[in-house]
C-alpha cells in the first residue's frame, strides 16, 4: 500500500516537461513500494515454507499483472469513469456492487492507516521502548496525538510538498537494497532448503500444514504490499509518450514483485521459520540485525519511521478524498462532499480520522494489531478488484468499447478472465474469519446507500441487491455472534 503518496501529489494542470520511460518506472516503483515490504520476512513465513512462499508469489506475479492490465485497458477504454476503480464495479454491475466496492476502498485505505500507524509506533519502539509493539496506551495516545495533528493540518488548507516524496523515496529503497545486497552475501542455501515444503518432523511436530494451505496464508500478505497497483495508470498524463506508462507498469511491477520476493525469500536463508515467525513489527530490522548487528535493526526501523511517517499526509488525503469524491458523484450521501473554506473534504475528513482513532483504540485488544488490520483492510478491497476484473471481461465478451473486428478483444478477454478468477481466489484464501469480520465493517455501508438512494430519487434496491444486502447482514451478525462466544478473536 503505498502508490496513494505520489498520486495524491500528482498535479492536475499540464506539466512543461513529459517523463520518459525510466523517470516513469521509477515513479511506478517508488509509489509501489510502501512500509509493507519492511515486515515480509515474518508476514510471509509465519504460515508458508520456502517452496509455498515461491507458489504464492508466482500467483501473485501472475493474478496482479493480469489486474494492472485491466486497469490499464479500462482507463483507455472508459475514460469517462475516472471516479476510481469502484466506477467499474457500478457501470458494470449496478449502484449497490459499485456502493460495497467503494465502501470497501474506503475501509481499506483507513484501516491501512491504522496498520502503519501501529508499525510507526513499533519501529519507534526501538528507540523508545515504552511503545512497545506499537498498540500498547503510549503508542496509541502517540498515534492519536498524530491522527489529529494531521486533521488539522489538512483543515487549515496544508499540503504536501513534492519534496517530502524524494525523502520518503530514499528512506526505504537505500535500507532495502542494502539489506538485498548483505542478505545475497550471507545466504545459507542448507538453510533455505531445509524442509522446504514445511513438512513435519519425525515426531510428527512442526509441520505447517498442506501446500494449498501454506499458499492461502501468503495470499493477503501479497495484496497488501500490491495495494495501490491500479494507481499506476494515473501518470498517464505525465509521459512523453502514452505508450511508456503501459511499459513502465509491466517494469515497475516486475522490479516491485522481485524485490518483495528476494526479501521475503532471502530471509529464510538467514534464519528458521520459528525464528521468522516470531520477530517483531518490523521484521526485516530482525534480520538485519543477525546478519551486521544492532545499526541493522536501527537502520531498517529508521527507514520504515521516516517513509511510512513522511507520506502519513498523502494518505489520510487519499481516505477522506474517497468518501469525498463518491459524495459528489452520488455514490455516498451529498453530506460527505462538503468542503470547508479551504478547500478541504471536511465531514469525510471528519468521519475518516473518527474512524481511524476509533480502530487505534481497538488496536489495544489486538494480540498482532498490526496484521490483523493489514488483513482486513486486505480483504476489504477485494470488490473493486474481482469487480474491475469482472467487468473488463464482461466488456471484452459483449464487445461494448471495442470497434468491429478490434483484436484486441481476445487479449482482453484472457486478461479479464484470469484477472477474475484471480480475485476469485483471492476471496477463497482470505478465510472464513477474516470476510465474516469484513461483513461487520460492510453492513453499516447499507444504510448509508439507502440515503445515498433516497437522494438521487431512486429505488433503494433493485432484483438480486436485496439479496446481497441481506446476505452481508446475516454473515455480520454471525460474526458478531462468534465474536461474543470468542471463537473467532482479532
Amino acid at each position: 500500500m503505498a502508490s496513494v503518496v505520489q498520486a495524491a501529489d500528482i498535479p492536475t494542470k499540464p506539466v512543461d516537461h513529459k517523463l520518459t520511460l525510466v523517470p516513469l518506472i521509477a515513479l511506478v516503483v517508488g509509489s509501489m513500494i510502501g512500509g509493507g515490504v519492511f515486515n515480509l520476512p515474518s508476514d510471509m513465513s509465519r504460515g508458508a515454507s520456502p517452496g509455498a512462499i515461491i507458489i504464492g508469489w508466482i500467483i501473485t506475479g501472475i493474478g496482479m499483472l493480469m489486474l494492472a492490465f485491466v486497469y490499464q485497458d479500462l482507463a483507455v477504454r472508459k475514460p469517462d469513469l475516472n471516479a476510481g476503480p469502484y466506477a467499474y464495479a457500478k457501470a458494470g454491475f449496478g449502484p449497490f456492487i459499485g456502493f460495497n466496492s467503494a465502501w470497501g476502498y474506503w475501509i481499506s485505505a483507513f484501516l491501512g492507516n491504522v496498520a502503519y500507524a501501529v508499525a510507526i509506533f513499533s519501529a519507534l519502539g526501538h528507540f523508545i521502548p515504552m511503545f512497545g509493539s506499537g498498540n500498547n496506551l503510549p503508542s496509541i495516545i502517540g498515534a492519536s496525538i498524530c491522527v489529529w495533528a494531521v486533521h488539522w493540518l489538512v483543515l487549515v488548507g496544508i499540503r504536501q510538498a513534492a519534496f517530502v516524496n524524494v525523502v520518503t523515496t530514499i528512506s526505504k529503497l537505500v535500507p532495502l537494497f542494502l539489506f538485498l545486497l548483505l542478505a545475497i552475501i550471507a545466504f545459507h542455501w542448507d538453510k533455505f532448503t531445509f524442509n522446504f515444503w514445511g513438512e513435519p518432523d519425525a515426531t510428527g511436530a512442526g509441520g505447517l500444514g498442506s501446500i494449498m494451505d501454506q499458499v492461502k496464508s501468503t495470499m493477503l500478505v501479497t495484496v497488501w504490499v500490491f495495494i495501490g497497483i491500479e494507481g499506476a495508470s494515473v501518470y498517464s498524463s505525465r509521459a512523453a509518450k502514452r505508450s511508456d506508462v503501459g511499459r513502465a507498469t509491466v517494469v515497475g511491477f516486475i522490479c516491485c514483485l522481485i524485490i518483495y520476493a528476494l526479501v521475503s525469500l532471502l530471509s529464510t536463508g538467514i534464519m528458521t521459520q520459528p525464528e521468522l515467525a516470531g520477530l517483531g513489527v518490523p521484521s526485516a530490522a530482525g534480520v538485519f540485525e543477525a546478519l551486521v548487528g544492532s545499526w541493522g535493526a536501527a537502520l531498517i526501523n529508521l527507514g520504515l519511521i521516516v517513509s511510512v511517517g513522511g507520506a502519513y499526509l498523502a494518505w489520510v488525503l487519499l481516505c477522506a478524498e474517497i468518501p469525498f469524491v463518491c459524495g459528489r458523484d452520488g455514490t455516498f450521501p451529498k453530506w460527505f462532499a462538503v468542503e470547508s473554506k479551504s478547500g478541504s473534504p471536511v465531514n469525510s475528513l471528519w468521519v475518516t480520522n473518527g474512524a481511524i482513532q476509533l480502530f487505534l483504540i481497538l488496536s489495544y485488544f489486538s494480540q498482532s494489531a498490526y496484521q490483523f488490520f493489514y488483513f482486513i483492510a486486505s480483504v476489504a478491497i477485494l470488490p473493486p478488484y474481482v469487480f474491475s476484473g469482472a467487468y473488463a471481461l464482461k466488456l471484452a465478451l459483449t464487445g461494448e468499447g471495442y470497434k468491429a473486428g478490434d483484436k484486441a478483444r481476445i487479449g482482453q478477454i484472457i486478461v479479464g478472465t484470469v484477472a477474475t478468477i484471480y480475485g476469485v481466489w483471492l476471496v477463497y484464501a482470505a478465510g472464513l474469519q477474516y470476510l465474516l469480520m469484513c461483513a461487520m465493517l460492510f453492513a453499516p455501508g447499507i444504510l448509508v446507500y439507502a440515503k445515498a438512494r433516497r437522494e438521487q430519487g431512486g429505488r433503494v434496491f433493485g432484483g438480486i441487491e436485496i439479496v446481497v444486502a441481506i446476505a452481508i447482514i446475516v454473515l455480520a451478525v454471525a460474526a458478531a455472534w462468534l465474536i461474543w462466544k470468542g471463537e473467532i478473536s482479532p
